[in-house]
């Protein structure tokens, strides 16, 4: 995705600053909708060929490897669904004026972090300092 350019003079206000961080977590958000749909037909491509067959995980030589896809695809899925999440909070903290603030510490996200994970929530020393964060409820 290209960003609008950045120079001339309005390309250092917050409104330049805003509309590209929406067009950005907009587009992320578009693949991640389509990215969800396919995962979803996959997995109820996956329960449907099951249905058709009696399939015994344990003693079926081919349940293992069908259990472990679907729960592969169903993981996808929900990591999937969660970056949803995580793309609408950020979106609300564009609303509320807060986007680009680090939920720790109150500092800056750099730019950088921005562009390439447009749904940060946390600057990049905050981040390395937490192993994992579990999502933020809505």
């Amino acid at each position: 995705m290209a960003d609008a350019p950045r120079h001339g003079p309005d390309a250092d206000t917050p409104s330049a600053a805003a509309t590209a961080a929406r067009a950005r977590l907009a587009a992320d958000r578009a693949d991640t909708l389509a990215e969800a749909a396919a995962l979803s037909r996959e997995y109820d491509g996956i329960v449907a060929a099951n249905a058709l067959v009696a399939v015994d995980d344990e003693h079926d030589p081919e349940g293992g490897s069908t259990a472990f896809e679907r729960a592969h695809v169903a993981a996808l899925l929900a990591r999937t669904r969660e970056h949803l999440q995580e793309l609408d909070r950020a979106l609300d903290r564009l609303a509320e004026g807060s986007y680009g603030r680090c939920e720790d510490c109150g500092n800056p996200i750099p730019p950088e972090r921005l562009e390439i994970r447009p749904a940060a929530a946390t600057c990049v020393d905050c981040a390395a300092s937490t192993p994992h964060r579990p999502p933020r409820p809505a």
